[in-house]
């Protein structure tokens, strides 16, 4: 039985190290058994996400209140961010919400919807802030969610 295992154990030792690969074929290759293709990967999508940067801590540029996202619970801060965002923009009409947002430093596309979002990347963490305003609609649906990487 042992005569058997080690048999087993040479055999893929020897599948392990290519066993008939020539010279010049490593030499292409290194060490690494498959072919490798260099820079053959699409670039990352830019947008206006890559240049936001992160809002303050309490009042933004244009004066909504972000109060302290950093330390917050996601579950608790997301509703307490939407009720301020609706007490803000009550009363007012789409163009007017969407100059306030931007002056807050949210990005938005106005399409069928107005969708303002500040994405940003803190330490391991993607952030965002969203604020959309459907068409029928008379107040728009705020939230926040952080996603950790390594999180568990």
């Amino acid at each position: 039985m042992r005569v058997l295992i080690f048999a087993a154990l040479v055999a893929l030792a020897a599948c392990a190290t290519g066993g008939g690969e020539s010279p010049s074929d490593q030499s292409r290759t290194g060490d690494f058994p498959f072919p490798v293709e260099r820079g053959t990967a699409l670039a990352p999508p830019t947008g206006a996400s890559a240049s936001q940067n992160a809002p303050p801590q309490g009042p933004g540029a244009g004066g909504l209140d972000f109060g302290q996202w950093r330390a917050a619970d996601p579950v608790v801060y997301a509703p307490a961010f939407q009720t301020r965002v609706r007490e803000r923009t009550a009363g007012r009409d789409r163009a007017a919400i969407k100059a306030d947002l931007e002056a807050n430093g949210f990005g938005c596309q106005d399409g069928e919807r107005l969708d303002c979002r500040i994405e940003i990347m803190e330490q391991q963490c993607a952030v965002d802030w969203y604020v959309v305003l459907e068409r029928n609609r008379a107040e728009p649906i705020a939230g926040f969610d952080r996603m950790c990487l390594g999180a568990r």
